[in-house]
């Protein structure tokens, strides 16, 4: 699925939003939009009972000046009779015989009240009034009030919407970050304690969910870690026997090629324990001070004195010398055994980089890393069992040392043709690595 969204949406094209701004903005569209609501209601429910008491002040006007009419004293409430600007909707009603209000629209907006009655005479006695400036006011203070209660629903909405979504945010962040340090090995942090907090929620679902599969998968990875340092640990003794019964063999090209495939085999079988031993996280470095540069020449001169070493910087290092050799020679034997001559190594303050001249390192590897018996394509394969940078990973971990992969390229190569070359680089930490619980080697005092 993510294959799929990534091809549909480049990463640099993506959009990253924040759950905080997500669920602020959330909150404040559903709240100006319950505000306009309310706002509408309570205005025309306003309005109308406005209107309703405007039309029973006519009513009652238009009553006391029928009394007033029939009775022949002089007209007052500017009452008039059979005006002919009557309503045709009013005036209907009052040709029934019933007395009515009337409200309609007048100029610029402001409704006109009308009421009539019809007299004894048959003629029509009505009154005419406009919506009156109070209430016309009233309304106007009215909207102005809504209008700036709704702006602060909105604002109080959306700042309620960040402290929500910060918090809930938060405690994602903290999620990702220990199910990230779950995946990069570190097997005792668990997402429920990294995200605390009282308040249950999914946030408490989704971690327990996550410790519990970080639980299970630790247990089979160590089940099989267990099952693989059984086997290799069970076949170490008949290996060995095998070996020293090969080498009792007369002399003859039938014994050296048992006896190759005999130490193949031994060496395997001390790799794959290796690699066992690495995986249960009980390795510690034994940290010494040493300087680098002298360390990685006078060790490369022992094992092959044909490839180049190349000291840039020199610089003092708290390290295991036994782990920084097997870091070393595997990189070395890699690149002897996949790339082609010259192989180069350079040292640059902490940085080692060694360097053939082969088809580079396969995709597979870039991407993922070194993976157990796996020896890339067809062009860096056939040799090897895949597990020397695997051990050499495992070892740089171990050291607190981060070990990189890349392929020389020339600046616009096509991708489809073979790189120039395989680099292999090995940054050393600046400071020792305790966070690996690894202790320094302490010097032998005097006697």
């Amino acid at each position: 699925m993510r294959g799929i969204l990534g091809r549909l949406v480049p990463d640099d094209a993506a959009i990253r939003t924040g759950l905080r701004w997500k669920l602020s903005a959330a909150i404040a569209l559903v709240g100006a939009l319950v505000a306009i609501a309310l706002s509408l209601v309570v205005h025309n429910a306003a309005r109308v009972s406005m209107l309703d008491n405007s039309r029973d002040l006519a009513d009652e006007r238009i009553q006391v000046a029928q009394r007033m009419y029939e009775s022949g004293r002089t007209q007052t409430f500017g009452v008039k009779v059979d005006d002919p600007n009557i309503p045709r909707e009013l005036l209907e009603k009052v040709v029934q015989g019933r007395r009515a209000t009337f409200v309609s629209e007048g100029a610029h907006g402001v409704p006109d009240i009308w009421a009539a009655v019809p007299l004894k005479d048959g003629r029509v006695l009505s009154l005419h009034t406009r919506f009156t400036d109070r209430s016309a006011t009233v309304m106007a203070d009215l909207d102005q009030a809504l209008i700036i209660g709704s702006v602060a629903v909105v604002l109080g909405g959306s700042a309620l919407g960040v402290l929500i979504g910060g918090q809930l945010s938060r405690r994602l962040r903290k999620a990702a970050t220990a199910a990230n340090q779950v995946a990069k090995g570190e097997t005792d942090v668990r997402v429920r304690d990294a995200i605390g907090g009282v308040v249950r929620d999914e946030t408490d679902d989704l971690a327990r969910a996550v410790d519990a599969m970080a639980d299970a998968l630790q247990q089979r990875l160590e089940a099989e870690r267990r099952v693989t340092a059984d086997i290799a640990h069970e076949l170490r003794t008949p290996v060995t026997g095998l070996l020293t019964a090969a080498e009792l063999l007369p002399p003859g090209r039938p014994t050296e090629l048992v006896l190759d495939r005999a130490k193949a085999m031994r060496t395997l079988v001390e790799d794959v324990l290796e690699v066992a031993r690495l995986d249960s996280a009980s390795e510690r470095a034994e940290l010494q001070d040493i300087m680098l540069g002298e360390f990685v020449s006078r060790r490369v001169a022992a094992k092959d004195p044909d490839v180049k070493v190349r000291v840039i910087h020199e610089s003092e290092v708290t390290t295991d010398p036994r782990r920084l050799e097997r870091v070393l020679f595997n990189l070395l034997a890699n690149a002897a055994r996949h790339g082609k001559p010259p192989i180069e190594v350079s040292v640059e303050g902490r940085v080692i980089r060694v360097r053939d001249h082969g088809p580079g390192f396969p995709e597979e590897l870039l991407v993922d890393g070194p993976q157990r018996f796996r020896t890339g394509h067809s062009d860096r394969s056939g040799v090897g069992h895949g597990l020397g940078l695997t051990i050499a990973a495992g070892q740089a971990r171990v050291m607190g040392a981060r070990l990189t992969f890349r392929n020389v390229r020339a600046a616009g190569l096509p991708e489809h043709l073979p790189a120039e070359g395989a680099v292999a680089v090995l940054w050393l930490p600046e400071h020792a690595p305790t966070n690996t619980g690894s202790f320094p080697v302490l010097p032998l005092s005097g006697n």
